[in-house]
């Protein structure tokens, strides 16, 4: 069943792959909008501001990613998931998805209850972690970080330069930093940031860690080889 108010975009530039998504989606009750290219799907998306988006990776016009990071750079649709749809069986086409702010992927050919069981499941991650969030305190200070959880920023203290992650990247920044030194094990951020009826990648993670040090820099996210990462509150410079 659809949770009230869903609305879901499919941007596919395969008829038959639109028609399909698009039945199965709506028999359970989703209101479906769909799109043939990247440039119409980025119309529709800003017209209409979806709860979840479907892109294929290979469109005409503006491709799955391009689409996505675009969308990922609007504040709108922090709330927003995304989901790519690719007949790529590569890891780079799901990975590049991944770095741009994309929540997760279904492989091509689809069938009708492994789709209609992620797009909920990524729907009721997404309601869980809205609530959440909405009980903890919405500015974090931890080592020369302040983090915005109402804002979906972060700034290094004493600067007045904002510091953009994508959604799953805050997230995991959050989790992190909700207890410094605490070595978050792979399996347990799979959990809370993905959730467990959610399958991504075993390098979704690892991505992830990569973009967010490249934006607030290496000292801050230690690996502990074998087991995960934690968040150093002491660092150096």
């Amino acid at each position: 069943m659809a949770i009230a108010n869903n609305k879901v975009l499919i941007a596919d530039d395969e008829p038959d792959i639109l028609e399909f998504v698009c039945y199965n989606l709506e028999k359970e009750g989703f209101e479906v909008t769909t799109a043939s290219n990247g440039l119409e799907a980025l119309q529709k998306a800003k017209e209409i501001i979806p709860d979840l988006i479907l892109l294929d990776i290979m469109m005409p016009e503006m491709d799955g990613v391009l689409v996505c990071k675009e969308l990922r750079e609007l504040r709108k649709f922090d709330n927003t998931i995304i989901a790519f749809l690719t007949a790529r069986s590569e890891d780079y086409s799901q990975i590049a998805g991944l770095e741009v702010g994309g929540d997760d992927y279904i492989t091509k050919p689809i069938r009708p209850r492994v789709l209609v069981s992620k797009v909920q499941a990524l729907l009721r991650r997404a309601g869980s972690r809205t609530n959440d969030s909405n009980a903890d305190d919405q500015v974090i200070r931890v080592a020369d970080l302040m983090i915005d959880k109402e804002q979906v920023i972060v700034q290094k203290v004493g600067s007045d330069q904002k510091i953009l992650l994508a959604k799953k990247e805050f997230e995991l920044l959050c989790l992190l930093v909700s207890k410094p030194g605490k070595v978050f094990s792979r399996e347990e951020i799979f959990k809370t940031i993905w959730g467990t009826d959610v399958i991504v990648g075993n390098r979704t993670i690892d991505v992830h860690i990569r973009k967010i040090r490249e934006k607030i820099g290496n000292n801050y996210i230690k690996t502990t080889k074998g087991i995960g990462y934690k968040f150093e509150e002491n660092t150096t410079s």
